[in-house]
């Protein structure tokens, strides 16, 4: 069954999430707390797959708008035993963006009848934007 054979079995949109980060901003972030900030915020797969091609800042400001789409879509933010690090934004043989939860994220999502999610995102030398959509069947 291909991606999008599988997509038609979903019919109900749980939550949507959207985050919009200054490339700029994020950047100035990374190079002045940038052992701490990244070990934080993103995980070992994660760190390693942004050094291939392309901006690295850019990259990983993407993959940071990913992250607090899905906080927002699941309505938890972070904190309280939730970590960035709970969202991990993976590639699909595709090369689309997709994302693998943990931890508490993953019985929250659950519990929500999340069963897949749509990921979107872009970024440029002065803007990473993404978008999320979860999906139940």
């Amino acid at each position: 069954m291909t991606d999008e054979t599988q997509l038609l079995n979903f019919r109900n949109v749980v939550a949507h999430g959207v985050d919009v980060v200054d490339t700029a901003d994020f950047a100035r972030l990374v190079n002045k707390q940038a052992s701490d900030f990244l070990d934080r915020y993103f995980t070992t797969a994660e760190l390693a797959t942004a050094d291939e091609g392309g901006d690295r800042t850019e990259r990983l400001a993407s993959r940071f708008a990913v992250k607090e789409a899905v906080l927002k879509a699941l309505g938890t933010g972070w904190g309280d035993g939730i970590a960035f690090t709970d969202v991990e934004v993976v590639s699909q043989r595709s090369g689309a963006p997709a994302v693998v939860l943990h931890r508490r994220l993953v019985k929250i999502a659950s519990e929500r009848g999340i069963v897949h999610w749509l990921v979107s995102a872009s970024h440029t030398s002065s803007i990473a934007i993404a978008s999320v959509i979860a999906l139940a069947a």
